[in-house]
């Protein structure tokens, strides 16, 4: 019986591995379609006029860096409106300094009280769109940046009336803390892996959290920002219901970058726990999925356990391929030139991931900014009235 046992873990365990290799092969195909496709640098006849929706809450490293490079678009017509929920907000005297530092950019910043609805973020996105003053929204977290010509790559994504949103892939962007660059390291050559892939396959139905754009016409049609105000994946649940609604939600050839910055082990790993546990309760199948990309890991188990004929040579194999993968998906696709140099990290990232990936079936809490909150079956979450941070 344990020799059966045994052998069907042989099995079980090869064949996993050998999902992970055709994974990283799906990856190199989606990145060389990718490449294909030319980034769109043909002109527009009329640049629509846009309103940048920028919630924030505190200050973060890096974080006036960050907004300053929305303030320098090449763009004819556009507006960034800011909210936090606390007139004591940090990030008021800082936004006040960027808005009058450059007063050719019609900018202003609101105070939208405390937040009515489980995703505080959601709340404050309402609360922009009330005040913004054009059709087409675009979202973007407050640890991303981007290139001054950000807003035309967007519009030219609208174009077409079929395009009901836009998203953008993004490459990771450590700081000097080894977790950080760890996190970014996984940003580029694992996370934006599933991305391309499932936009060769089937094409987008989900959005990115750090740049989301959304004709308000479309947002109405949803039900607006309080249709989405209980569910913790707001992005992906946004770019869903876009979808379904037979509007095209659109991947952008433009990568901005997205800035890890939780510092320290125990910080970057809730991220990635929550992450994690917020897949699981959105995308419960694609989630159990998720468990063939991790094909190093797999391979690695299969060879420590069994040593069975032709497990060293598919540990190799999948080093070999883990690696091409991120050349091809984060130094030729993202430009991530760090990519490069920190492909030694590549064995840490993966282990790290996964362990993550396992602690995403564990539990159905996370921390979110310093609160805790329950996952509900179907994505939805409520806040749990305790300050102790549990995994």
């Amino acid at each position: 019986m344990i020799s059966w046992i045994l052998f069907l873990i042989n099995v079980a365990l090869g064949l996993v591995a050998i999902g992970g290799l055709v994974y990283y092969l799906l990856i190199i195909l989606a990145v060389g379609q990718a490449r294909r496709k030319k980034k769109d640098d043909s002109s527009v006849e009329a640049f629509p006029p846009i309103s940048l929706l920028k919630p924030l809450k505190g200050v973060e490293s890096g974080l006036r860096g960050y907004l300053e490079t929305f303030f320098r678009q090449d763009y004819p017509k556009y507006e960034i409106v800011f909210a936090v929920h606390d007139e004591n907000d940090p990030a008021i005297p800082l936004v006040d300094e960027l808005i009058d530092q450059y007063r050719d950019v019609e900018a202003k910043l609101i105070i939208t009280d405390k937040p009515r609805y489980s995703n505080a973020k959601v709340y404050s996105l309402e609360r922009l769109a009330d005040v913004a003053a054009h059709e087409i929204l675009v979202i973007t977290d407050s640890d991303t940046s981007v290139g001054r010509d950000y807003l035309r790559a967007i519009a030219r994504e609208f174009r077409s009336d079929s395009v009901g949103a836009v998203t953008n892939l993004y490459r990771g962007v450590g700081n000097r803390d080894f977790w950080s660059k760890l996190e970014a390291l996984g940003m580029s050559t694992e996370f934006m892996g599933g991305v391309v892939v499932a936009n060769m396959l089937g094409g987008m139905d989900f959005m990115l959290g750090p740049s989301m754009a959304i004709r308000r016409q479309c947002l109405k049609r949803i039900g607006g920002f309080a249709a989405i105000a209980e569910y913790l994946a707001d992005d992906f649940v946004l770019g869903n219901w876009i979808a379904k609604c037979g509007f095209k939600v659109s991947l952008s050839r433009y990568v901005i970058n997205h800035h890890a910055t939780s510092l320290g082990f125990l910080y970057s790993f809730y991220h990635r726990l929550r992450w994690n546990r917020s897949t699981r309760f959105s995308r419960p199948f694609g989630y159990i999925g998720q468990g063939f990309t991790y094909g190093v890991v797999w391979a690695a188990v299969w060879f420590g356990l069994f040593i069975s004929d032709g497990s060293a040579e598919l540990l190799i194999a999948m080093l070999f391929a883990r690696l091409a993968v991120a050349i091809v998906l984060g130094y030729l696709l993202l430009k991530d030139e760090d990519v490069i140099y920190r492909l030694w990290m590549i064995p840490f990232q993966d282990m790290l991931s996964f362990a993550s990936w396992i602690g995403g079936f564990l539990g159905k809490e996370i921390v979110w900014r310093d609160c805790r909150y329950k996952i509900l079956p179907g994505g939805r979450f409520v806040k749990v009235e305790t300050k102790e941070i549990q995994g």
